[in-house]
């Protein structure tokens, strides 16, 4: 257990980091462009230059940080097995409600600590007709402003050990866990290294699984052979399959030569804006970005303690250089598993397959929403959460003590 080493936190980026960044801005260089190329390319070309014309001459980075420094933000060092130590930054929202559970809340790439940001006045809202919620978050390491590792290796065991400590030190011996993207994937990890004794129930956005064996679970994978596919999965494996085929290319870089991409995103925010901005609107159902929201979403990345580089490690380690699905190293456990489905997500796999990730108490199939659910649509992910753990949820009590009712 670290000791108690916890700070305020308030962003401040230097007055020199800021005249850097319009600096690189007016000395931008862009790209041609195919005529009535749109999105097939990738960013258009008019947008980007839009974006950046704004962020040179418009955007407000000090109002940003201001609102940004309303939430209760804290760093803490935190030891790592083999890695040292790491100062993390936090998020730590406390409900009015005594008795409410503890939410852990983790966000993947391009995402970041501010993915919850609309999820907290919901989640912590006190009722006697739904459960409320101390939630936290944090940047992690290598993103935000959270220290980045500095030897290799760091990956599922490690992102869950900085996660499950940062809890514990907060006094949350027993907590649940939502997240999406990188965000499912270390739930998972939590799962399978501290369910049931740090653990108590997951729900994720991300339905991502590797479909049963028939070895190790022959009733799911004799269940996945035997049951055919409902539209919604048939739906949805299609997405996933066009994905793979033509959405794919940035996790394959990412995967196999991080440095080599971080070189032009840390020394170009023309660069980093294109990369990220790609996701934001493509992944998105149909999200109505404005581009100060955009703005800041990409200077998260761009005045990150880690830089813009070391958000990207997180693809290489967790996957083995593209040698192993991210997922591979979450074990079954028993604790309660709850999946949300939002039809524009790109991952999606079948019941049969998400089964071999825990015990699947709750499902939620939604009409809106895409791979940001937290972002896009705060207010259904937050009934999944309070149906899951509240009274009628299959959940309901996993946290000793802590009902979540005022």
């Amino acid at each position: 257990m670290s000791a108690n080493t916890e700070r305020p936190f308030r962003v401040s980026i230097p007055d020199e980091d800021i005249k850097l960044l319009h600096k690189k801005l007016e000395l931008a260089r862009f790209p041609d462009e195919l005529e009535e190329a749109g999105w097939l390319y990738g960013a258009p070309l008019a947008d980007v230059k839009r974006l950046v014309a704004r962020w040179k001459d418009g955007f407000d980075w000090r109002r940003s940080e201001a609102e940004i420094n309303v939430l209760p933000q804290f760093t803490r060092d935190i030891e790592v097995e083999g890695f040292g130590t790491l100062n993390i930054h936090y998020v730590h929202q406390r409900s009015g409600v005594e008795n409410a559970v503890p939410l852990l809340f983790i966000h993947g790439w391009p995402g970041h600590f501010l993915e919850v940001r609309k999820l907290l006045p919901l989640l912590t809202k006190g009722s006697p007709d739904h459960p409320s919620f101390h939630v936290v978050t944090f940047s992690l390491p290598g993103f935000g402003f959270s220290e980045a590792p500095q030897k290799k290796g760091f990956a599922g065991k490690q992102y869950a050990e900085v996660a499950n400590t940062l809890m514990n030190s907060l006094g949350y011996k027993e907590y649940v866990v939502q997240g999406g993207d990188w965000g499912h994937y270390i739930a998972g990890y939590l799962a399978t290294h501290y369910a049931h004794v740090n653990v108590k129930g997951w729900l994720t956005n991300y339905p991502v699984a590797l479909p049963p064996k028939l070895l190790s679970t022959p009733w799911l994978y004799l269940t996945h052979v035997f049951t055919p596919y409902t539209k919604h999965v048939k739906d949805g494996m299609a997405r996933t399959e066009e994905f793979l085929r033509k959405g794919r290319g940035y996790a394959a870089e990412q995967s196999t030569k991080p440095q080599t991409l971080g070189y032009g995103l840390a020394d170009s925010p023309v660069g980093l804006l294109a990369w990220m901005y790609e996701k934001l609107v493509g992944w998105a159902d149909e999200y109505p970005w404005e581009d100060d929201e955009v703005l800041e979403w990409v200077s998260i990345y761009w005045f990150s303690r880690g830089g813009p580089a070391a958000s990207l490690r997180i693809y290489y380690e967790m996957t083995n250089c593209f040698e192993r699905a991210a997922v591979a190293g979450v074990k079954w456990t028993s604790i309660a598993l709850g999946c949300a489905y939002f039809p524009k997500e790109h991952g999606m796999a079948p019941r049969s397959w998400l089964c071999t990730l825990g015990r699947l108490v709750f499902e939620s199939t939604h009409e809106r929403g895409g791979h940001f659910a937290a972002h896009e649509q705060p207010e259904a992910l937050t009934e999944d959460v309070r149906r899951m753990f509240g009274r009628e949820g299959p959940a309901f009590g996993v946290v000793a003590g802590r009902s979540g009712y005022a």
